[in-house]
């Protein structure tokens, strides 16, 4: 089984993320969460599928959260606008992202990313 994994390379939680998947012998597929930013449409799909809330998919430590002032902003927009916004920076997105069949991890927690991959 590959997964997809959305990374920030300069996150010092998606280097210890990568460091656990490489350990584990997970294989994977690394896509820049920055140079190849999710769509509105990826985001959608891979939220549904998480069956998280849709603002476990922000970032809401990052600076571009904080400049845009959505933690105001995000109760009165629509999922459909909160989509779109996400989708124009990739430092708005949570990360590390992990995309397989069946699941969508968002963030890295050891013990969650252990109970879907095995």
């Amino acid at each position: 089984m590959s997964v997809l994994f959305l990374e920030y390379p300069k996150c010092s939680t998606c280097r210890r993320a990568r460091k656990w998947l490489e350990d584990n012998g997970i294989a994977f597929e690394a896509r820049h969460i920055i140079e190849e930013n999710p769509t509105a449409a990826e985001l959608e799909e891979w939220q549904k599928r998480s069956k998280l809330p849709l603002k476990r998919f922000f970032n809401t430590s990052g600076m571009k959260y904080r400049e845009l002032g959505l933690k105001d902003r995000l109760p009165e927009m629509s999922e459909k606008e909160q989509y779109e916004i996400l989708s124009t920076d990739g430092m708005l997105v949570k990360r590390p992202l992990l995309i397989g069949e069946d699941f969508v991890a968002a963030g890295f927690k050891e013990q969650e990313w252990q109970e879907v991959l095995t």
